[in-house]
């Protein structure tokens, strides 16, 4: 299905559909209709059965407005940029990486440096998109993402809108660890909005200045803790590794999440684990297997904190969009977090049993200090405690020196007093490192309407639907009375109704139009059953009947109105096939459509 296609569908049938229209509208921001919103909230909790529940996690809601200081550590401030380009004619911005791949076989633009974009966008006379000015010998600058906003009134503290939901989880974990009872390894999830002031908005769900992310922060021992990789070992994976992009007759590598870890392809037994439970986790929502890979990051694209990263990949429309991203962050995050906040960003592994070990130690001679270096002699012991710890052997020089606010100073050795101790030590404090899971639940939306999408022919007439899978369709079922003129049937039809929503199931109720254009309009929004109340379920001699109708096939049985949603559950829940479901009851002409 094609990109337009998806995007008019979406509208059409209130999926999502741009936002602010009354005012002009206001790129990059989306409403999700009450269509999308269910599908969306359906996505959410698939994934939160899988990441938080099945993997034991905890799941935490944290602001999306956060001070200053905590992107100055994590490194957004300074690292978290898109390429700019500024047409010189008409004043419009645009993203220099993407005007060149728009114009290029180049794929990954956002890999290069600023200045091979500058000189593409010259030897390709790519020009403005807005008005056709050529931008050869425009500035290609970065430009920070992040909305800035002020915390409270007048003297204000600078804030930012979170561009990810993963730094409220590093925040607070000092907190976390606590309720982990400082055990590693642990997992914290969270799904929310995060916040991008993207230059060039586009692409539908694709590319928003306000979306929601579902994430996990998965905090683990550097060295002692491994995953429960034989779980997904045989999960078959399509991987794009690095090397075989970047070489001219490189393809991809089909093989196993165990083989990939063992050979090295994928370099973290953690991500390749979470490889694999995603392969599983978009098989099971639907997305269509033969459109889907893994594709390794290249060193110039990867983000700041990550040691290691690779995208899972979508085909919507030709392209590969990125729908999820894997990252082993190492220890960045709590590193920089424990270096700028005033908490204590390590957890305490006990020991099996207590260890002796030599620590060099120095007991600086304040005296001495203290008249030499004024206010700076606090500092300069501080620097000489570090030193100690880091590189003893320096202390066996007659001098030794260490650096004060950007300055070399020098120290007598034995004003420092070095020296080496015997102590017993029962643990120790671990900086975890951190791999995480990041996914995109707008792209993954967008996603599943484009692979979902179907056209066939039912009873000589072209129609379309969506073959969501029952657990993320927006309505479990919609019922209909087959004819509006008999009251009989539309009370019957509205008790059938109301008795499946009490029972717990999302349902539409339809009485306007015919019962073919009625089915049009649920196979069209992906409402996997259809039930008809007609006049032969209610005139016969036993129980009151209906027709129920599936989706993807428009065959249709006769089942018993009591025990109908108890007939439905596992065929929502996936646990049993239409197939069966055709063995067990009375089948039905499909000609009931047009009575």
């Amino acid at each position: 299905m094609a990109g337009t296609e998806i995007v008019e569908l979406a509208k059409r049938r209130g999926f999502f559909f741009g936002s602010n229209g009354a005012y002009g509208g206001t790129a990059g921001f989306y409403t999700f209709g009450p269509q999308g919103a269910a599908l969306k909230r359906n996505v959410e909790e698939a994934w939160r059965d899988r990441f938080t529940v099945a993997e034991g996690n905890q799941e935490i809601e944290a602001p999306t407005v956060m001070p200053e200081p905590v992107f100055e550590a994590s490194g957004h401030l300074d690292g978290f940029d898109d390429m700019l380009v500024e047409c010189a004619e008409c004043g419009e911005s645009h993203r220099a990486d993407h005007l060149v791949e728009d114009a290029t076989s180049i794929e990954d633009a956002e890999a290069l440096p600023g200045s091979e974009v500058e000189l593409l966008i010259r030897d390709h006379d790519i020009a403005c998109p807005s008005c056709g000015t050529p931008l050869a010998g425009q500035d290609v600058e970065d430009f920070n993402l992040m909305f800035a906003t002020d915390i409270g009134p007048g003297d204000s503290q600078p804030g930012y809108l979170r561009p990810e939901t993963a730094q409220g989880i590093f925040v607070e974990f000092p907190r976390l660890k606590e309720y982990a009872r400082g055990r590693l390894p642990f997992g914290v999830t969270q799904i929310g909005a995060a916040y991008r002031n993207e230059i060039s908005p586009r692409g539908g769900l694709l590319r928003l200045r306000e979306f929601t992310q579902a994430e996990l922060e998965q905090f683990i021992h550097p060295e002692d803790d491994e995953p429960p990789l034989w779980k997904v070992a045989d999960v078959e994976v399509l991987l794009y590794p690095a090397d075989e992009q970047e070489a001219e007759d490189g393809d991809y590598v089909e093989t196993t999440v165990g083989e990939a870890v063992e050979e090295g392809i994928v370099g973290s037994a953690w991500v390749g684990y979470y490889l694999g439970v995603a392969q599983e986790w978009y098989e099971r929502v639907g997305v269509d297997m033969d459109r889907f890979r893994f594709r390794q990051h290249l060193p110039g694209e990867r983000a700041h904190y990550a040691a290691d990263c690779w995208d899972a990949e979508s085909e919507v429309d030709g392209d590969w969009i990125e729908i999820a991203g894997f990252s082993y962050r190492a220890d960045y995050d709590l590193s920089k977090h424990g270096e700028y906040g005033d908490d204590a960003f390590t957890v305490f592994q006990r020991y099996d049993e207590p260890k002796t070990v030599e620590r060099a130690t120095v007991d600086p001679d304040m005296a001495t200090l203290g008249p030499e270096f004024g206010g700076r002699a606090a500092a300069v012991a501080e620097a000489l405690e570090d030193l100690a710890a880091r590189d003893p052997d320096a202390f066996e020089a007659d001098a030794v020196s260490v650096e004060v606010d950007g300055e070399t100073v020098s120290v007598d050795a034995d004003v420092a007093n070095f020296s080496v101790e015997e102590v017993t030590e029962n643990g120790e404090h671990v900086t975890p490192h951190v791999v995480e899971p990041s996914f995109g639940v707008g792209r993954t939306v967008q996603t599943l309407l484009a692979h979902a999408y179907r056209v066939d022919e039912v009873d000589g007439e072209e129609r379309s639907y969506l073959s969501l899978e029952p657990e993320l369709a927006p309505t479990d079922a919609a019922v209909f009375p087959l004819v509006t003129n008999e009251e009989t049937l539309v009370e019957t039809a509205r008790s059938v109704a109301n008795d499946l929503r009490e029972q717990g199931l999302s349902v539409a109720y339809d009485d306007s139009g015919s019962i073919g254009r009625r089915y049009r309009r649920q196979d069209e929004v992906g409402t996997p059953f259809c039930v008809t109340v007609d006049r032969d379920g209610l005139e016969g001699d036993g129980p009151d009947t209906v027709t129920v109708r599936e989706r993807d096939t428009a065959a249709q049985v006769r089942v018993p109105v009591d025990g109908l949603a108890d007939a439905l559950a596992p065929l929502l829940a996936g646990e049993d096939s239409f197939e069966a479901f055709l063995d067990e009851y009375e089948t039905v002409d499909s000609d009931v459509e047009t009575q």
